[in-house]
């Protein structure tokens, strides 16, 4: 599926799949209804209605199968974003320990990273074209930062340690979230799950063909499935792109605010 899809408000990715679904189920209620006539009727009649169950329970493990993968990328997604922000919290609270130019220059630092991440990587993520070799320059200033920091006591020591680890986490949880942008279903699987799909509505064509207000109804029926399925994981196949996607909100909210 078109990138330009995706990134559709939920509305109207819903006409757009829908029209879609519909015009294609009465171009193939058409197509049926008309060759339905003489021995290609009787051939028609004798499918058997008992191939329908296994059809729609086939689409239905198809959609549950993409189901499961968008909805365990969205909820990786929120975990890297909610796991860097707590470990960029963590930082500005533990320079309070290094009072003066060390605790200024840290915490602009973690504001230049919650700056470029909002309005660079986020929208190079909603694109598919963040790369792991993008340098979050103002976390490696930071973690140089403090591993240069010199404690005097007990309590800086532990802080300065604590702000190492929080800095490596905010590190890991930054790669995590832009692999898991790359994650998208990719054409085969919504081949499949089109193709099944098309299976279904000419089998059910094929069983009613003697009846067109009832084929029309069964296929429509099915149709309205289908583009709500299609509607449902389009929407949430991109973790960062789309109306429903992670957003940098949290890393916002924790933004230390400039130095007075």
């Amino acid at each position: 599926m078109s990138q330009w899809m995706y990134n559709l408000p939920v509305a109207w990715m819903a006409i757009v799949v829908f029209l879609a679904t519909y015009v294609a189920t009465g171009g193939l209620y058409a197509l049926i209804m008309a060759a339905a006539k003489g021995e290609r009727a009787r051939a028609f009649k004798a499918v058997s209605p008992g191939m329908l169950p296994p059809l729609g329970i086939i689409f239905g493990l198809f959609v549950a199968f993409l189901a499961a993968q968008v909805w365990r990328d969205f909820d990786q997604a929120q975990a890297a974003v909610s796991r860097e922000a707590s470990a960029l919290r963590a930082v500005v609270m533990l320079i309070e320990s290094f009072p003066g130019d060390p605790q200024a220059r840290m915490t602009s630092l973690i504001r230049r990273q919650i700056d470029e991440a909002a309005t660079h990587e986020w929208p190079a993520m909603s694109r598919r074209r963040a790369a792991l070799t993008m340098v979050p320059v103002a976390l490696a200033e930071a973690l140089q930062l403090a591993l240069a920091l010199e404690p005097h006591t007990n309590g800086q020591i532990a802080a300065q340690r604590e702000i190492v680890v929080a800095l490596e986490n905010a590190l890991d949880a930054r790669r995590q979230r832009i692999i898991v942008s790359e994650s998208t279903v990719n054409w085969v699987k919504w081949a499949s799950v089109l193709l099944q799909a098309l299976c279904a509505l000419v089998a059910i064509g094929l069983v009613h063909s003697d009846n067109r207000a009832t084929a029309a109804i069964a296929m429509g029926i099915f149709a309205t499935g289908v583009a709500v399925s299609v509607v449902l994981i389009a929407s949430h196949s991109g973790p960062f792109s789309g109306q429903i996607s992670v957003g940098p909100d949290l890393l916002l909210q924790i933004r230390p605010p400039p130095n007075p």
